[in-house]
C-alpha cells in the first residue's frame, strides 16, 4: 500500500496566463449578470454589480499594464500590446463614467452593457493572438504569474467596498 506524504505541498505558481483567463471568466459571468438582469435590478443593485465589474476591471488592466504587457514588449507582434493598451484606455473611459454615474440615469445601463462589449472584444483578441505569442516566446510565465498575483492581492486588499475615489485615482493614475 502507497503512503502518502504528510507533508504539506507548497502550492502551484499560477500561470500569468491563466491567472489572466481566470479574471476574464470571472468578469465575463458579472457581466451576463448584468446583462440578463438590469431591467429587473434596483438601482442599489446596478450601482453594487457594476461597481464590482469596474474593480476587477481596474485591478486587472493595471497587472497587465504594469507586469505582462512589459514583458511581452518586443517579444510578440509590435501592434498587440498598444492595441491593448489603447482598448484598457477606451474600458477605463466608460469606468470612470460608470463609477461617476447613477444607477437609474439614462446611459447608465448602456455604459455597462458596451462596456462588456469592449472587454468581449479585448478578450477574445488577448485568447487569440497575444497569449498564444507569449508562450511561444518562452516568457516565464510561473515567475510572472506569481509577481502578478501577488500585485493583485495587494490592489484587492480592502474588500469589495473600495472607495469610488480610489478606483478612479487608480484609472487616471
Amino acid at each position: 500500500m502507497a503512503k502518502r506524504s504528510t507533508r504539506s505541498r507548497k502550492p502551484a505558481k499560477p500561470d500569468a496566463i491563466k491567472l489572466l483567463k481566470t479574471d476574464h471568466a470571472e468578469v465575463e459571468k458579472l457581466f451576463e449578470k448584468y446583462d440578463k438582469g438590469h431591467k429587473k435590478m434596483s438601482a442599489s443593485q446596478k450601482t453594487s454589480l457594476a461597481e464590482e465589474i469596474c474593480k476587477m476591471l481596474t485591478v486587472h488592466t493595471q497587472i497587465e499594464e504594469e507586469i505582462f504587457y512589459p514583458a511581452c514588449r518586443g517579444k510578440v507582434d509590435d501592434e498587440l500590446v498598444p492595441e491593448a493598451v489603447v482598448e484598457h484606455q477606451s474600458a477605463k473611459d466608460l469606468i470612470g463614467k460608470i463609477l461617476g454615474g447613477r444607477a437609474g440615469g439614462e446611459e447608465y445601463d448602456a455604459w455597462v452593457i458596451v462596456l462588456g462589449e469592449y472587454i468581449r472584444h479585448h478578450v477574445k483578441e488577448e485568447h487569440s493572438e497575444l497569449f498564444p505569442q507569449a508562450r511561444k516566446a518562452g516568457l516565464d510565465l510561473k515567475a510572472l504569474g506569481a509577481e502578478m498575483a501577488a500585485r493583485k492581492q495587494e490592489l484587492m486588499r480592502g474588500g469589495n467596498g473600495i472607495a469610488k475615489d480610489t478606483l478612479m485615482a487608480r484609472l487616471f493614475a
